[in-house]
């Protein structure tokens, strides 16, 4: 015979504001099909727009360190609306805060990343 929930517990716990709900509480499980979708790598994009909507440039740069010599082919765009990049952010944002507090802060500038030796641009020589 399985066990009814207890809801004496419930009604101890204090009433939360309806507007104090946590994200996770709100959390729907949308079903998607990802059966066509088409994956690819990119290292570089461009962020633009117009005051309706966001359009994000996705792309592959041959040369990641200085500046690059040759234009920088375009193989994927976005184009969404604010409310939709809003929500993207957020998702990104949490995404890349877990990330970090895992496995540490990840630096952006790619000059403070690279070692010398370690497959880099040579050090400056001491004169």
């Amino acid at each position: 015979m399985a066990k009814s929930p207890d809801k004496s517990k419930d009604a101890q716990a204090p009433a939360e504001p309806a507007d104090a709900a946590t994200p996770e509480q709100q959390r729907i499980q949308v079903q998607i099909d990802d059966s066509s979708a088409l994956a690819a790598y990119a290292n570089f994009c461009r962020v633009t727009g117009t005051p309706e909507e966001l359009i994000i440039d996705f792309g592959l740069n041959p040369q990641p360190f200085g500046i690059p010599t040759e234009p920088i082919p375009i193989t994927h765009r976005i184009i969404t609306n604010f409310y939709t990049a809003k929500r993207m952010l957020h998702a990104l944002s949490l995404t890349v805060q877990r990330h970090e507090a895992t496995f540490g802060v990840l630096e952006t500038d790619v000059q403070k990343r690279v070692r010398p030796g370690a497959g880099g641009p040579p050090p400056p020589a001491n004169r």
